[in-house]
């Protein structure tokens, strides 16, 4: 049985002899000659019913790279990583990967800008309801030409009035769409007009106007209001855009950080591997030296090892460029410490969640997904949009009501002496004279009446400074009411028309995503519940064909020592016990990568992770602060990660 099994096995072993030559062997070189002439080709045996298959074609091959070979006796390379301290490692659990990347990640920090505008955006809208408030204080001093006797300065001279005053309010505009101003005016004037009833005197108004518009303006259509509208959706629209990167965020680190535990974990496999062949060839060795194998068996298992030593190579090489993709998410300084250390994993694999229903997971998304509340607010604005251009093409009327009281006092002055006044009193007498020479003669019934002189009489209440000006004022005792419409409607009216087409295309495209953002969802459910229940198949089957490989390479590794093996076997045995492990491994990385997408389709990523998005880009989440969270590991986990286990 031996002597078979060494026949069937010495010529399975030249493939591996041709890969490994004994150290300072002579490479050999091959100088490929195009032919000259086509290469025969053999003819097919006819078979009855079988159709000849096509003569096989070897086309000309030039020559390449002449004498091409790879360097002799190179060394092996350092097997540290670069850039990073060897020792010791430094743990980091998922939880800190994904509180630091959403801390420092660049895209949410711009989000978090776009929301802080939108928020001003919203503070800058309700500005518009706010109170104004403007006072204008003036002086004027003029000197005006004495045009007639009657608008003359004292002896003739130019008239010279001086007025000071102010002029004060409030404006503004409500919810409702009405525009209202509360306003007060004072003036003091001084006039040396020869005829001046009263000099100094003083002027007072409070003026209370309000214009609200009826059609074009009102509800949705409140210019004001719309802008307050749009602000505040777009406000939530940058939150939802926050959720919706944190949530990528989550996903993507926490696929980074399992495919690093995977990394890791396959040095483990290799190394674990590298060691059974370096064991296995340290027994060939000692069996050919006693003569009970060949000497090729020991080339064999020397080149096994050299396999295993490259795919150790491969694995570093897979964790040194993890392990930049995690600190690349995790970092943002460059200067970091946390660049130069060795990152390894730490935290357990998930707990698997029961399989959710399509439907459950569907209303879960609905609920949860960041999404779904950015497209909702785009629906409102949208809305909102429509609401305002319908309500522009319907005819500006604008009701606008007024009242205002006026103030008026002053300090009276003597007219009677001067000429006009002189002239009329003389006048009046002559003209008394005359009556009364009429009525000494008139019977009672028919006598005149004569005429009272009441030059310069004014009423009592306008006699007085600003204090009697502002209570005329108060008293209404010269007010003016205004009630006007004001109608205001273009021909044809295009612009509101064209606006109001553009606003219902923006509505029904909201409508369309919103059928596109169900499908999605939909698909990510099915897609998410299927990946979770292939990888637990792949698991369950990859962890029995391990066991089995155990147990395959147990045996295979007692016949050898019994004698009733090969070298052959044995290290195809150990191959395949590397290969299941790793089959393992992936199987238990794409799980826990199931599961992150399980959550990131539910939107329970945050809930999962413990991550309170009301503090998104603070310094600390859930008061875990990364700086003194992730931490050397202990001694006794200096070394290479084990091989998966589940």
């Amino acid at each position: 049985m031996r002597d078979r099994l060494l026949a069937s096995a010495l010529t399975a072993t030249v493939a591996f002899a041709s890969l490994a030559m004994p150290a300072g062997a002579q490479q050999p070189t091959f100088t490929v000659q195009p032919p000259a002439s086509p290469v025969p080709t053999a003819s097919p045996i006819p078979v009855p019913g079988l159709a000849s298959p096509p003569p096989s074609i070897l086309p000309a091959i030039p020559k390449v790279a002449p004498g091409y070979a790879a360097p002799a006796n190179a060394s092996l390379p350092n097997g540290d990583l670069v850039g990073v301290q060897q020792q010791p490692f430094v743990g980091i659990k998922l939880e800190d990967a994904i509180t630091m990347a959403l801390q420092r990640n660049t895209n949410l920090a711009v989000d978090e800008s776009n929301l802080r505008i939108s928020n001003y955006q919203i503070v800058a809208a309700k500005g518009a309801y706010d109170v104004q408030f403007e006072l204008q204080p003036q002086y004027q001093h003029e000197v005006q030409p004495a045009e007639s006797p009657f608008a003359t300065g004292p002896n003739g001279l130019p008239v010279t009035q001086i007025s000071t005053g102010a002029t004060g309010g409030f404006t503004g505009r409500t919810p409702f769409g009405t525009q209202y101003s509360l306003t007060g005016t004072m003036m003091a004037t001084n006039n040396d007009t020869v005829y001046n009833s009263y000099n100094p005197y003083y002027q007072t108004a409070i003026a209370l106007n309000l214009t609200q518009p009826l059609l074009r303006g009102t509800g949705g259509g409140d210019p004001t209001k719309r802008q307050l509208i749009l602000a505040t959706q777009q406000a939530e629209e940058e939150q939802a855009t926050i959720l919706t990167d944190a949530s990528q965020t989550i996903t993507n680190v926490a696929d980074t950080y399992w495919d690093l535990v995977s990394a890791w974990r396959n040095v483990g496999i290799q190394e674990e591997g590298l060691r059974n062949a370096a064991a296995q060839a340290a027994s060939t060795r000692r069996q050919a030296q006693r003569g009970v194998t060949a000497p090729i068996d020991v080339v064999q298992s020397e080149t096994q090892i050299n396999v295993f030593q490259d795919n150790i190579f491969s694995a570093l090489n897979q964790v040194q460029s993890l392990q930049n993709q995690l600190k690349s998410e995790i970092l943002a300084n460059p200067a970091d410490p946390l660049w130069t250390a060795n990152l390894v994993p730490t935290s357990a694999v998930l707990d698997l969640p029961p399989e959710p229903t399509v439907d459950g997971l569907i209303m879960s998304a609905l609920k949860n997904r960041p999404e779904i509340a950015q497209l909702r607010a785009q629906r409102l604005a949208a809305n909102a949009n429509l609401a305002y251009f319908k309500n522009q093409t319907l005819p500006q009327i604008d009701l606008n009501a007024g009242v205002t009281t006026n103030g008026f006092a002053g300090i009276p002055q003597n007219l009677g002496g001067t000429p006009l006044f002189e002239t009329l009193t003389d006048e009046t007498t002559s003209l008394n004279s005359l009556i009364n020479a009429y009525n000494a003669t008139a019977t009672p019934g028919n006598q005149i009446p004569t005429v009272i002189s009441n030059f310069g009489s004014t009423p009592a209440y306008q006699t007085g400074r600003y204090g009697q000006a502002w209570t005329n004022a108060l008293d209404f005792r010269f007010p003016t009411y205004t009630l006007s419409l004001t109608i205001h409607f273009p021909i044809q009216n295009r612009t509101a028309k064209a606006d109001l087409g553009i606003a219902q295309e923006q509505a029904r495209q909201i409508a369309v995503q919103e059928l596109t953002l169900l499908q999605r969802v939909r698909a990510e459910a099915t897609n998410a519940i299927q990946s979770l229940r292939e990888a637990r198949y792949r698991l369950a089957s990859a962890t029995a064909a391990r066991i089995a490989a155990q147990q395959v390479l147990a045996s295979e590794q007692r016949l050898y020592n019994a004698g009733t093996s090969t070298t052959f076997l044995v290290l195809q045995r150990q191959i395949t016990l590397a290969n299941t492990e790793g089959q393992e491994l992936s199987a238990q990385t794409d799980l826990n990568k199931a599961v992150a997408q399980i959550n990131q389709v539910a939107g329970t990523n945050f809930a999962a992770y413990n991550i309170d998005v009301e503090t998104l880009g603070g310094k600390t989440l859930n008061g875990v602060s990364p700086t003194t969270d992730v931490l050397p590991l202990p001694a006794d986990a200096q070394a290479s990660p084990p091989p998966a286990r589940r």
